[in-house]
């Protein structure tokens, strides 16, 4: 039979991607016959030359009844592979999740490995640039290259203190020190200062560019102000602790309503009881928070063997997880999710940097543009040569500028968009008194529920069993 007879018994579509070709019957026709060889030539016929199924095509042939009524897959192509972005593989150990205290037994945690100082050495490599992988084309069953997209390049994120090489390959530490990372993922090395004692009038407020260590509690009224981190091995009452980097405390803080503990990044610490406390990324807590005011850019964990949270306002812009939340008493706890206030004022002060920074280079672009004509007229002086080359590096540094934020924009807005991961989950039990808010909608909670979160979902604020 000719690829001629064969198109008044049986046709071909093509997926819309291209990546595969499906034949099927006009009609059932009781004598139908045919070989492979005759299928294999009517495809390529109809421009399918690439994946054809040989099998497939064997099995027409020999029992075509048993495809009259269903469309068959006779080729497939292949898909595009996208190619894998860069990374920065940081040699020295940063992961702060993976030295969480351990839990003992009796709900207590031991902090002993918390105050462990990532030291390095001046000229010790500490990240490495991993390159990004080309992606793999595909092939369409019409033979047409399919192509793909490449993986994107890794930056360093150069905080102070640091070195990188010509080649953007690796990143040195320019200091002996302490390496830390900053808001957006800045990576620091910044000197270590250690108190042997508490912070009180003894020591004084103290006000560092690098990591403070202090081994002893911060009693109220003091201040201590870190470039990097801080670690505290004791507890802290109503004193201002302020970290660009993240905030350890082995103890826990009692505030009585003073002062506050704020971080770049992390706080960790076992319990807080009437205290400010407010983190770039998550709040981390063993024991409990009771009766104060939180406020996380990613999450609220309570994960200890108490992880109560009962009283006071709750804010996380991802996720709040405890095992308790509020008491039997109805005491009143808010529990706020899906709310990124800083993040919304850093939105409105990227975007007013991006226009004057378009106007700088707009600026400098005109004036390069009139030095440029006077070069060619032959009329730059000494002096208009040096003015040309100072505006064709302010010129560069605006644009790595905008660029930069550029990225924080979008990262940011992505940010806020993502309202689908937000959710409170309760391990244990929530009590009555309890008020749930995911962005302008909220719930009360008026009777004991367990083992429950809630996420936003339908246009209400939806209670769901946490398996």
């Amino acid at each position: 039979m000719e690829p001629s007879d064969l198109e008044s018994l049986i046709g071909v579509t093509i997926s819309p991607n291209n990546l595969s070709a499906a034949l099927y019957f006009h009609k059932a026709v009781d004598d139908f016959r045919c070989t492979a060889e005759q299928l294999d030539e009517y495809l390529r016929s109809r421009g399918i030359v690439f994946g054809i199924r040989r099998d497939v095509l064997e099995g027409i042939a020999r029992n075509p009844k048993a495809y009259f009524y269903s469309q068959t897959v006779v080729a497939a192509g292949q898909p595009p592979i996208e190619g894998k972005d860069g990374a920065i593989r940081l040699v020295v150990d940063l992961d702060e999740d993976e030295r969480r205290p351990v839990e003992l037994e009796d709900g207590t945690v031991d902090f002993k490995e918390l105050t462990k100082i990532r030291n390095v050495k001046k000229g010790q490599l500490i990240a490495e640039r991993v390159p990004a992988e080309p992606g793999i084309p595909g092939k369409a069953v019409n033979g047409e290259v399919l192509p793909a997209k490449n993986g994107k390049e890794a930056r360093f994120r150069v905080g102070k203190n640091v070195l990188v090489n010509a080649e953007q390959t690796a990143m040195y530490a320019a200091i002996d020190g302490m390496v830390t990372k900053t808001e957006r993922e800045r990576i620091n090395v910044f000197p270590v200062y250690e108190v042997n004692g508490d912070v009180d009038y003894k020591t004084g407020n103290i006000d560092f560019v690098g990591t403070v260590v202090i081994r002893g509690n911060v009693l109220t009224g003091f201040r201590v102000k870190a470039g990097g981190d801080i670690r505290i091995v004791g507890g802290v009452e109503g004193a201002e602790i302020e970290a660009e980097g993240s905030v350890e405390i082995t103890g826990g803080i009692m505030a009585g309503n003073k002062g506050a503990v704020k971080a770049g990044r992390n706080v960790r610490c076992s319990f807080i009881q009437d205290g400010n406390v407010f983190a770039g990324e998550d709040i981390i807590v063993s024991q409990s928070i009771m009766h104060s005011n939180i406020r996380a850019a990613r999450s609220v964990i309570c994960y200890g063997a108490k992880g109560l949270i009962v009283g006071g306002s709750i804010q996380a812009g991802e996720k709040v997880r405890a095992r308790t939340i509020g008491n039997t008493l109805s005491t009143a706890t808010t529990i706020e999710v899906g709310v990124a206030p800083e993040l919304r004022y850093e939105l409105n002060q990227l975007r007013t940097q991006q226009r004057q920074q378009s106007e700088n280079l707009d600026k400098t672009n005109k004036a390069l543009a009139l030095l440029d004509q006077m070069a060619a007229a032959g009329q730059l002086t000494g002096e208009k040569l040096l003015m040309r080359s100072k505006l064709a590096t302010t010129k560069r540094q605006t644009m790595e500028e905008i660029e930069i934020v550029k990225e924080r924009i979008l990262e940011i807005e992505k940010l806020l968009e993502d309202t689908e991961n937000a959710r409170v989950e309760v391990i244990n039990t929530i009590y009555g008194g309890t008020k749930i808010v995911i962005g302008r909608y909220t719930r009360f909670v008026k009777e004991p529920c367990s083992r429950v979160y809630f996420k936003f979902a339908d246009g209400e604020i939806t209670m769901l069993p946490l398996y």
